[in-house]
């Protein structure tokens, strides 16, 4: 029994770090962004370890105003 909580334990740690790092994005996925210049908020709610629904939000950094 000790062996499946062991391996949860490693995979929680993984997970922390990966956050941590901003590891959250596949690289396709980074690329898109980078040429999209975008500027926002990204969200994904997962249940179960699936993806239940994702979003965006644009202008969440705003520019600044030139005087």
């Amino acid at each position: 029994m000790a062996q499946p909580l062991k391996l949860e334990e490693e995979s929680f740690t993984e997970f922390r770090r990966k956050l941590m790092a901003a590891e959250v994005l596949s690289a396709a996925m980074e690329r898109l962004l980078i040429q999209l210049h975008f500027c926002g908020k990204l969200s994904v709610v997962v249940h179960n370890g699936r993806v239940l629904k994702s979003g965006y939000e644009e202008g969440y950094f705003r520019k600044p105003i030139d005087p």
